[in-house]
C-alpha cells in the first residue's frame, strides 16, 4: 500500500493537536479514578479512529499499518489507555475485512468504522492465555443459529463495547485442535453478560472484563467467513496487526518516558548544575533515546511488510518484543532520573511505570514472541 506522505502528515498533525488539547490535560485524573473516558470516545468517532484501517469503501479511513502505527505511538507518548479502545476494535474489524463474507463486510464494517458497533476480540479464558487452542468456550449448531456457552476474561472493551469477535470451539474433538475452532461476531443480548470489571495495576480507564456466555444464541450468518474450523487462522492473522500496535505503543511509551526524563533532567539541579550535565544521567538518557529510536524503526519495518501483504510474524514479533521491553526499561530509567518524585502521582512517569509491563504480556507474551522469532529464523534459513 502506497503512503501519501502529505496526507499522513496532515493526519499526524491532527492527532498531535488532539493529544495535546484533549488527552494530556485529563490523563492523570482519569487514570487515577479508573474512569472510562466517554467524551474521548466520541472524539475518536469524529476523528475516524474506529475506522482507521478499515477500507474507504466501507466508510473507514483506509490507512496503512505504517500510518496507523505512527498514530498509536503519538498517542502513547502521552497516555497508553486510549489506544486500547480502538485497537482491539480494529483487530475485530481486520478479521472481518480479511476473512468475512461479502455480506458480513457490507453489514458490519460500516458500523465498525462509525463506532456504532464497538468492541474487540474475545480470546483469553481463565485457563487459556497464550495457548489459544486450550479454550473451552463451545458453540453448538442448532438450526440456523449457534448456541454459545463459556467464559472469557481480560477482555478489553468488554463493558463499554457492544460487539465482540468471540473465539469458540465448534468441534471440541477435532485434531489438530485448531481445526475445531471458529470465530463469531456477537452483539450483546440475552445470554451474553458481563461478569465483573477487573481491577488492574495500570492500563486504567479502559475496561477489562470477564464475560459470560450462557446459552447465548447467535445467527449462523455471524460465523466469520461462513465456514467452521477457520477461527484460529483468522485470529492469528489479526494478531499480526495487534502485535504491530503493541509495538507501536511500546515505541511511543519509550519515547514519552525519554522526553519526560530529559525535560526533568534539564530543570532539576544538584551540586550547582542541572542533573542533565552529570555523566551518570547522560548515560541513561543516551541509552533511553537509542532504545526508543530503534523500537520505532522495528515497528515501521513490520508495518511496511504488513502493508505489502508479506508474511511479517518474524518482524512483528521482533518489534513487539523489543519495543515493549524498551518501554519497561525506559520507564524504569526515567523513574530513577526523577528520583523520589517518581513515586508521586503528580508526575506522569509513575503511570508509565505501571502501564508498560502490560505490553510484555498482551498479544502473546514476550516469551512466546521469542519462540516465534526463533522458529521463523530457522524456517527462513531452511
Amino acid at each position: 500500500m502506497a503512503i501519501d506522505t502529505d496526507l499522513e502528515q496532515q493526519i499526524l498533525a491532527t492527532i498531535d493537536k488532539w493529544v495535546d488539547q484533549e488527552l494530556k490535560p485529563i490523563a492523570r485524573e482519569f487514570d487515577q479514578a479508573d474512569q472510562y473516558p466517554d467524551e474521548l470516545v466520541e472524539q475518536m468517532k469524529e476523528l475516524g479512529l474506529f475506522g482507521a484501517t478499515i477500507d474507504e469503501e466501507y466508510g473507514g479511513l483506509g490507512l496503512s499499518a505504517s500510518t496507523y502505527a505512527k498514530i498509536v505511538s503519538r498517542i502513547c507518548e502521552v497516555w497508553m489507555a486510549p489506544s486500547g479502545i480502538f485497537n482491539s476494535h480494529l483487530i475485530m474489524a481486520s478479521c472481518v475485512q480479511r476473512a468475512g463474507t461479502e455480506a458480513q463486510k457490507a453489514h458490519f464494517l460500516p458500523k465498525f468504522a462509525s463506532g456504532e458497533l464497538r468492541g474487540g476480540i474475545g480470546l483469553t479464558e481463565p485457563d487459556a492465555g497464550s495457548d489459544l487452542q486450550s479454550i473451552r468456550t463451545v458453540a453448538r449448531r442448532e438450526g440456523d443459529s449457534y448456541v454459545i456457552n463459556g467464559t472469557k476474561t481480560w477482555i478489553s472493551n468488554g463493558i463499554n463495547g457492544n460487539c465482540l469477535a468471540v473465539l469458540t470451539k465448534t468441534d471440541p474433538l477435532a485434531e489438530p485442535r485448531h481445526k475445531g475452532m471458529s470465530l463469531f461476531l456477537c452483539e450483546k443480548g440475552e445470554g451474553f453478560s458481563v461478569g465483573k470489571k477487573l481491577k488492574k495495576l495500570g492500563y486504567r480507564a479502559i475496561d477489562s472484563a470477564e464475560l459470560i456466555f450462557q446459552d447465548f444464541s447467535v445467527s449462523a450468518d455471524n460465523l466469520i467467513g461462513g465456514e467452521e474450523g477457520k477461527g484460529f487462522q483468522q485470529v492469528a492473522g489479526g494478531l499480526e496487526l495487534g502485535r504491530i500496535n503493541i509495538a507501536a505503543r511500546g515505541a511511543g511509551m519509550a519515547k514519552g518516558a525519554t522526553d519526560m526524563a530529559l525535560a526533568y533532567a534539564m530543570e532539576r539541579k544538584t551540586f550547582g548544575k542541572a542533573i542533565a550535565e552529570h555523566q551518570a544521567i547522560q548515560l541513561k538518557l543516551a541509552e533511553m533515546s537509542t532504545r526508543a529510536a530503534a523500537a520505532a524503526l522495528l515497528v515501521q519495518e513490520a508495518a511496511v511488510k504488513y502493508d505489502q501483504a508479506e508474511r511479517c510474524d518474524l518482524e512483528a514479533g521482533q518489534a513487539k518484543f523489543f519495543a515493549s521491553e524498551s518501554a519497561v526499561q525506559n520507564s524504569l530509567d526515567a523513574m530513577r532520573i526523577f528520583g523520589g518524585y517518581s513515586y508521586s502521582p503528580e508526575y506522569e512517569i509513575e503511570r508509565f511505570y505501571r502501564d508498560a509491563p502490560l505490553l510484555c504480556i498482551g498479544e502473546g507474551t514476550n516469551e512466546i514472541q521469542r519462540m516465534i522469532i526463533a522458529k521463523q529464523m530457522v524456517a527462513r534459513a531452511g
